[in-house]
């Protein structure tokens, strides 16, 4: 668990420092050859700082082990920052998308320059490897402020991409389709928003375990012949993690000794899944027995 917070922080503080690096040299190339795809770029870049800054303070907060007054911790601060993230996400999208189509209507006053081309590829090349370092380590230990800062880097490699071919169009007089991508660009943004704010939400209004894991606890349950029914299976999001109690029937003439035994393997077996934070068996006296 302190790698995972060791690695989250590491990718807050690369995409703090790539960021502030691309939104200089986007910003300044942009303005200077009026290309509203790069003003929009550098914008996102700006959101991109943002999102970095929130993954490395929701992180830190994360980190944090239980105590009196959070007896399962902090890992819901994952989910919070991540929200902020995606609401920061919508409201630049909604900026980048009304100034995109007023050039469009007015018309856009791009100017190409070399310089244009070089801050693309350079910007391309910096998210590739961002992209990479976010991408291998969310997989690995299923965070979903790397996950939202993965699709951060993913979007803007793509994105940058079609500034790029936008820029180079401009050589044959084809200067609407920079407006195009502004458009697409903040579309793109937006609909990333949206993904990453509908997951957050989800697990700070308590979503419940999904159907696989939930048939992997009852398939454990069932392996135990003493528990003769499962009444009930309930989980709540811990962090990344489930908090789940398990509600069970035994026969009523075993002993109290015997059915906490039971309730403590059953517990320790459960525990072994890898989305399982901790579980607590309740168990119940079955006195009509088929």
């Amino acid at each position: 668990m302190e790698e995972k917070f060791m690695v989250t922080k590491k990718a807050g503080i690369y995409g703090i420092v790539g960021n502030i690096f691309l939104l200089i040299i986007k910003a300044t190339i942009g303005f200077i050859s009026k290309s509203q795809a790069m003003i929009a770029d550098s914008i996102n870049s700006a959101g991109d700082i943002f999102a970095s800054l929130m993954t490395f303070i929701g992180n830190r907060i994360a980190s944090i082990p239980n105590d009196e007054d959070h007896n399962l911790g902090h890992g819901k601060a994952e989910y919070i920052f991540s929200m902020f993230i995606s609401i920061a996400m919508i409201l630049v999208s909604a900026k980048l998308l009304y100034d995109s189509i007023l050039t469009l209507i007015l018309g856009s006053e791009l100017q190409f320059s070399w310089f244009l081309i070089i801050v693309c590829i350079a910007t391309i090349l910096i998210k590739i490897c961002l992209y990479l370092y976010t991408l291998k380590y969310s997989k690995k230990y299923n965070s979903i402020l790397l996950e939202a800062n993965m699709k951060d880097h993913r979007n803007d490699c793509i994105v940058t991409a079609f500034t790029l071919f936008s820029v180079l169009l401009t050589l044959f007089d084809i200067y609407w389709f920079d407006s195009i991508v502004g458009i697409g660009i903040s579309i793109w943004i937006c609909y990333t928003g949206i993904t990453i704010f509908i997951e957050s939400y989800n697990v700070l209004m308590d979503i419940s375990i999904d159907d696989k894991t939930k048939c992997l606890i009852l398939d454990i349950t069932h392996a135990f012949k003493e528990i003769k029914q499962v009444d009930d299976i309930v989980s709540t999001p811990v962090g990344d993690k489930y908090l789940v109690f398990i509600s069970i029937g035994v026969d009523g003439n075993m002993s109290t000794f015997d059915s906490h035994e039971l309730a403590d393997n059953l517990e320790r077996s459960v525990n072994e899944l890898e989305k399982i934070y901790k579980t607590v068996v309740h168990v119940e006296p079955v006195t009509d027995l088929k």
